[in-house]
């Protein structure tokens, strides 16, 4: 029978390539790396996960990714949200609207067993923190704003949405989760409404540090203050 490890390792080596890291917490929980990653075949993965931490089989899970350029939309999405121009979008089953995903960007899957089933807003807010404090250490000020999700820079220039959150939470147990734009292509975001604010610029962590940044120089930052956000939030198995 394969270990929780082995597990993971094999489901990434048939929906792609993957390197992992698995310093596993305090909190225990399996952190993955997995690469450049087309959309779908990684939701499938999840989904796989997902289902493995609900019946205890597989430790709560980190995935840690990049995407192809990709559009993926919400519950809530808006069909005026959308690419006017008729750009594919993959419809998912988490909350929140449209966005985009691609490469500079890093989308983090927590698959974790909540410890209070229900407390989805706590979560949220403990993936926002985490987010927050990874800014933080580039010396740059990340905040929440109370009604929106998501975390932002407020100036004087306005607000702009650095990183987006959308999640789902099936049987105690999360999927989906987040995205930091770390040095994206900010003009993907303009063929939609993101998160279907309108007004809400989109910005980066090399837009607002003007200058080069990459994705392996904030990945090992975001990895500890994610699985210490985590740690807060999920329920181990015995």
């Amino acid at each position: 029978m394969l270990n929780s490890i082995q597990f993971i390792a094999s489901l990434l080596t048939i929906h792609g390539q993957y390197t992992m890291q698995v310093p596993i917490s305090i909190s225990d929980i399996a952190v993955v790396h997995s690469g450049l990653v087309d959309y779908l075949k990684a939701w499938q993965t999840q989904r796989e996960i997902h289902e493995s931490v609900v019946l205890g089989k597989q430790k709560n899970t980190l995935i840690l990714i990049e995407h192809p350029s990709v559009y993926t939309a919400g519950r809530r999405t808006d069909i005026l949200e959308r690419p006017q121009d008729g750009t594919p979008v993959i419809d998912v089953d988490r909350g929140g609207r449209i966005t985009w995903h691609g490469p500079g960007q890093i989308v983090g899957y927590p698959i974790v067993r909540l410890e209070k089933r229900n407390e989805v807003v706590g979560f949220v807010r403990n993936l926002e923190s985490a987010i927050i404090e990874t800014l933080a250490d580039f010396d740059i000020k990340g905040i929440s704003i109370a009604g929106k999700t998501g975390v932002w820079i407020k100036d004087a220039i306005g607000e702009r949405k650095i990183a987006a959150i959308g999640v789902r939470v099936a049987k105690g147990v999360t999927m989906h989760g987040f995205a930091l734009n770390v040095a994206p292509d900010l003009e993907k975001f303009n063929s939609i409404v993101p998160c279907g604010m309108p007004e809400a610029e989109t910005t980066s962590m090399q837009k607002e540090l003007n200058r080069t940044i990459s994705i392996a120089e904030v990945t090992p930052k975001l990895e500890k203050h994610m699985v210490e956000a985590l740690a807060q939030v999920s329920k181990l198995e015995s």
